[in-house]
Parts: C-alpha cells; sequence; structure tokens
C-alpha cells in the first residue's frame, strides 16, 4: 500500500477543511478540487462532508492515476469523479456533466508535491534534470523550447513578469549569448548561469536561479492566464450559500486572487448614490480576514507552506446579470489574450539577439 501521506502534505489542511466543509453540508452537494494533486485537501472535504460528492480536476496524468488510487484506498471512490483536464476548462467540465452549480470551489496553486520531487520533470533547481516543466506533459512546450526560440526581449518580460527578477535582462542576454555555442538543455546548466550572472552583493536566501526556473513555470504552463479564465468561470457557477477557497504561493498569483474577490465584496455604485439597487449590492462575503498564512509550526513540518496565502469568499446573492455576463467576457477576453501572446512569442522564437 503507497504511504500517500510520505509523498505529499497538504497545506493549511485543517483552515480549507474549516472553509470548504460548511459549504457542503446538503445532501447531494457537490465540491470541486481544481488542482487535485494527489488528492490530499480532496479527501479531507469527502471525511468532513459524508453526503456531499467531488470533482477532482488535474492536467497531470499521473497525478490524476495516483490521486484516483488514493481515493479508493480511502473508500471514497463511490463519491469521487476525476476529470483529466486544465482548471480553466471549468465550465466545461461541469457543461458536459449536466452540472449548473456547485457548492464549493477549491484550488490551491502550488506545485504538486510529486511534481517537484520527480526529477526528471525538471521543476526544481535543487537536482540535474532536463529542462521540461510541464504540467501536462501531452503540451507541446518546454521550459528547455522557451530557452531555446524566446528572443532576449520575450526571456526578459517574463523573468520580470513571473519572477520579479531584478536582473532579468542580464540573465537573458546570458542565455541568448550561451546558446550560441552550446544549448541549454538541464537544470544544472541553467542554475550554473544564473549564478554567473546574479552578484554576491544582490542574492537574497536561498538558491539565486529560484525566480527564473518559477518564471520558466509559469510561461511553460499558462498559468497566471489560466488563473484569470478560471476564476470569472467559477463565480458564474456557484450556488447561492457556495464558496470559493484559494491558496496562493507566490505574489502574482495572489494579487490575482486577491483582487477578483474584491470585486464582488464591495458595492458597485458611486458614493452618493441614495439608494443602492440590488443588482450594485456586494455578492461575494469574505470569510478570511485578508490572506491566512501559516504558522511557525506549519512551516518548520512543511517548508512548502512558507510562502501560502488563503483567501476565501462566499456567495451570499445571485451573481448580477452584468456581472456575470462582465465575468463571461473576462474569461474569453483572458483567452484571446493568451493566444494573441502566444502568437507573438511564436514569430520571434528562433531570432538571436
Amino acid at each position: 500500500m503507497t504511504d500517500y501521506a510520505h509523498i505529499h502534505q497538504p497545506v493549511l489542511l485543517e483552515q480549507c477543511v474549516g472553509l470548504v466543509a460548511p459549504a457542503l453540508r446538503t445532501p447531494g452537494a457537490l465540491a470541486v478540487d481544481c488542482t487535485l494533486g494527489l488528492a490530499g485537501h480532496s479527501i479531507a472535504f469527502l471525511k468532513a462532508a459524508p453526503q456531499a460528492r467531488l470533482i477532482g480536476i488535474d492536467r497531470d496524468i499521473e497525478a490524476l492515476r495516483m490521486a484516483t488510487a488514493r481515493v479508493e484506498q480511502e473508500g471514497l471512490g463511490g463519491r469521487f469523479i476525476p476529470v483529466h483536464a486544465a482548471f480553466d476548462d471549468f465550465s466545461r467540465v461541469l457543461e458536459e456533466r449536466g452540472i449548473d452549480t456547485v457548492q464549493a470551489v477549491f484550488m490551491d496553486l502550488g506545485l504538486s508535491s510529486l511534481q517537484i520531487d520527480e526529477r526528471e520533470r525538471g521543476f526544481s533547481y535543487a537536482h540535474d534534470a532536463p529542462l521540461d516543466m510541464r504540467m501536462d506533459v501531452s503540451q507541446p512546450l518546454t521550459a528547455q523550447m522557451v530557452l531555446e526560440r524566446y528572443d532576449a526581449a520575450a526571456l526578459t518580460r517574463i523573468f520580470k513578469a513571473y519572477g520579479e527578477e531584478r536582473f532579468a535582462r542580464q540573465i537573458a542576454q546570458e542565455i541568448v549569448r550561451s546558446r550560441a555555442d552550446e544549448p541549454l538543455t538541464s537544470s544544472r546548466q541553467l542554475t550554473a548561469l544564473v549564478d554567473r550572472v546574479i552578484p554576491q552583493a544582490h542574492r537574497g536566501s536561498g538558491n539565486p536561479a529560484k525566480r527564473v526556473f518559477q518564471a520558466l513555470r509559469i510561461e511553460v504552463n499558462g498559468e497566471l492566464e489560466k488563473l484569470a479564465r478560471t476564476l470569472p468561470q467559477i463565480a458564474n457557477r456557484l450556488a447561492v450559500g457556495g464558496r470559493l477557497v484559494v491558496e496562493s504561493y507566490h505574489s502574482l498569483e495572489d494579487k490575482t486572487v486577491k483582487s477578483f474577490m474584491m470585486q464582488g465584496t464591495r458595492v458597485d455604485a458611486p458614493a452618493d448614490m441614495p439608494v443602492v439597487p440590488d443588482d450594485m449590492q456586494p455578492f461575494f462575503a469574505p470569510l478570511t480576514k485578508g490572506a491566512v498564512m501559516a504558522d511557525d509550526k506549519e512551516r518548520e513540518r512543511n517548508p512548502r507552506a512558507a510562502s501560502v496565502r488563503l483567501r476565501a469568499v462566499e456567495l451570499v446573492r445571485p451573481v448580477p446579470q452584468r456581472w456575470r455576463r462582465r465575468f463571461e467576457h473576462e474569461a474569453d477576453g483572458s483567452m484571446q489574450r493568451a493566444g494573441a501572446r502566444h502568437g507573438a512569442t511564436g514569430r520571434r522564437r528562433g531570432k538571436r539577439s
């Protein structure tokens, strides 16, 4: 019997269960775990809400296989529906199953322990491995392809935007220079390159390549674009009393989640309006005061909890039609922007700077 708990420790498990389970008290309640991983959170939700069912979505087919085996091992398979998909297919996943609304949606946006620990996936700078970084190994784009084909301007953009790397331009220029002599194919090569570029006096704690690896992973998997597409879909599918609970692990994710949730927690009307119509009233109620973070005890037990930010809201009234239309537009618009950006990047590929 596989010891899954040894492989994966869910972050802020007790707090997440406390936020999700109250929405699953009615018979037939349905939760969606958009980032199933090894199902640590999902199993806890099902145990805390014995009348509920859960759809588990993951784009990593190996993680989905292991999670399904783990759920069945716990005797919960009859209430569990595994789905191989990216979480920005949220609406399609529900439509294909004839589901209009759900009572809870959970997202754990961190890289799973399985992905980090599988050295051949190349997610970690701590081990030498091919520069892959795909969460879904069926997609074509890898980190190695990004480093081979993007020009210096494109590389600078992703290191700045997704890694908040101070030396983004210098690292990008060194990548372009170095690949003319030798292709970058391994995490060891990339780590050594970053180590050459960043001055000792400007290094923080940890490996100096951390931000570059993060930026490449986000670019390869389109993580922020998928998140921006998914949150509006979720809002339009929540039942009244339904809850959205999200764990983020870096500032860009958390900023996206915070901004989205705040849209629905504020009165959407001029301050001097004497009577606020229903469709301008808040439709989300915050369930957390700001972001919940891991305490010292949890960080010591599970170092991957160090950067977590947990936020949650409850849908307290139906989403007004004008907001529904806005959310649909946001989901469609971010998809179009992603397509345009990848198209533009594609035209830059192969150039040398």
